[in-house]
């Protein structure tokens, strides 16, 4: 009887717990056994392994298997354990020395012919293996996000014979490089070629400031996405410690991650048709939903009242807490949901209500119903609400046409978060009530101000705080570390939706 060890990873939301694949070959009719809750695409690595093993120059031992994925209630899923189990087999069978395999941690998917295919997951397992002091070995596909873990014991390779050769004699597998964020930016879509909207421009530079959320209520064709797609290069750039959260959550995504979105804030507009699940993830093994896929960036709704009520209201929790945990009977998940809400929405269900050539016939009972499918709570978590009019005529068809360009919004944005830095907390909009009392000193006239706008808009509690979080942005742009009427007046011209 031979018995071999190898390590592994498993996926289990942002975490790549240890797994351990033990092989024991025994005597007895051949045959080949997995066992430690596999799930189906597990159980069927037994056809790939052998077909695999047989197409690399080595031969499947004609004898009785047994494979073990330890921990036994650890759920496994995918093929990302076909490579451990067949150099599992490959070690219990003496074809490969099993000393050799201790100090590494195996993952990919095996093709009949041995080549290896791509995982799930290459990031976060690289950060573990780190961790552990072992080194990595997966398919070369994975190997550009692999590294950007900054683990140097990262090794990719292309077939499962270069694996087992490289175990076993000279190393033939590859050292792969890591990316580098130098331009991304330069890439985003530009404010200069967004004529007239200076109220909008202007919302969007304090949303950005702040990390506030922004309702957008206007016409169709008057900009609303398009101004919405230019937040992401407002934003300052991303900290490594951001961009590595970033590109580990999109690892585990379904679409996986490409090296040209590192550092990259991500930008999310899902179809009003999308779930709830959609939005917050989910499924029998938890997976990030959009707004985990928009962490650090932006999530933009278009078409608000379109989304059902039901998949709206799950936004409610996230973008007050800043993350979303996902239970199910076998495991729970927790995922960051930091992200920006940017959402747009038509004043009435044809879109023209207020427009000079009258071609809105909506009733105002239609007008209502259509604006009441958004909650209020909902609204209530709002920073900004802002009418977005149409551009005139004449500023659309102007030659002489300019207005300033992204990187010279950006540089306002990063020195007013700098000014908010230096006070000690990460942005404006997720300051606590006891964060707003220190950090949000009001002038006289500005406390004058507020009461008056409580009383006549009848502003909730959390209204109130987030008119201060705003003014506190407003304020950080003017590089003023005190609250004034004017910052005030302006917080409070950017809650539209609290008037009758």
């Amino acid at each position: 009887m031979a018995l071999a060890t190898v390590h592994s990873r498993a996926q289990i939301g942002l975490d790549a717990p240890a797994v351990t694949v033990e092989v024991d070959l025994s005597s007895g009719l051949p045959a080949l056994t997995i066992v430690g809750l596999p799930e189906a695409a597990v159980k069927e690595s037994k056809d790939r392994v052998r077909a695999a093993i047989n197409n690399s120059g080595y031969s499947f031992p004609n004898r009785r298997l047994t494979v073990n994925l330890a921990p036994a209630d650890l759920p496994k899923e995918g093929g990302r354990f076909d490579l451990a189990i067949a150099l599992g087999i490959l070690a219990a069978s003496s074809q490969i020395p099993t000393d050799a395999l201790a100090d590494y941690e195996f993952l990919g998917e095996l093709s009949l012919t041995g080549e290896l295919r791509s995982v799930r997951g290459g990031l976060p397992a690289a950060m573990a293996a780190q961790r552990h002091g072992r080194t990595l070995v997966l398919p070369d596909i994975n190997g550009p996000e692999a590294a950007l873990a900054g683990n140097r014991q990262v090794r990719t390779a292309r077939h499962l014979a270069d694996v087992a050769a490289s175990v076993t004699n000279e190393p033939i597998w590859r050292t792969p490089q890591q990316a580098d964020s130098a331009g991304r930016t330069t890439a985003l879509p530009d404010m200069a070629e967004v004529r007239g909207q200076h109220q909008a421009r202007r919302a969007l530079e304090i949303a950005a400031v702040g990390g506030h959320s922004l309702l957008m209520i206007g016409p169709p064709g008057s900009g609303k996405t398009m101004l919405a797609s230019r937040l992401p290069g407002l934003l300052p750039p991303m900290t490594r410690e951001q961009a590595l959260q970033a590109a580990a959550i999109a690892s585990i995504s379904t679409s996986g991650f490409r090296v040209e979105q590192w550092g990259v804030r991500p930008f999310r507009a899902p179809h009003h048709t999308a779930s709830g699940v959609a939005l917050v993830g989910g499924g029998s093994t938890p997976r990030p939903g959009e707004i985990t896929l928009a962490h650090g960036g932006v999530l933009f709704l278009d078409e608000l009242p379109e989304f059902e009520r039901r998949v709206l209201e799950v936004l409610r929790e996230p973008l007050e807490s800043g993350c979303i945990s996902i239970s199910r009977a076998a495991q729970q998940a927790e995922f960051p949901a930091a992200f920006q809400l940017v959402a747009a929405m038509n004043p009435c269900p044809c879109g023209y209500l207020g427009d000079v050539s009258g071609r809105c016939h909506c009733t105002p009972e239609r007008v209502d119903r259509y604006r009441g499918r958004i909650s209020g709570p909902l609204l209530d978590r709002i920073d900004l609400h802002l009418q977005v009019a149409p551009v005139e005529r004449d500023v659309l068809l102007a030659t002489n046409h300019r207005a300033e360009d992204t990187a010279s919004i950006r540089r306002r944005v990063t020195a007013a978060r700098e000014h908010a830095a230096a006070r000690g907390h990460a942005s404006n909009a997720s300051l606590t009530a006891g964060e707003i009392d220190t950090h949000c000193p009001l002038a006289d006239g500005a406390r004058t101000v507020i009461e008056q706008a409580m009383v006549r808009l009848g502003l909730s509690a959390r209204a109130y705080h987030r008119i201060l979080r705003v003014a506190r942005s407003v304020a950080d742009l003017a590089a003023s570390e005190v609250i004034t009427a004017q910052h005030v007046a302006e917080a409070v011209g950017f809650r539209q939706l609290d008037r009758a």
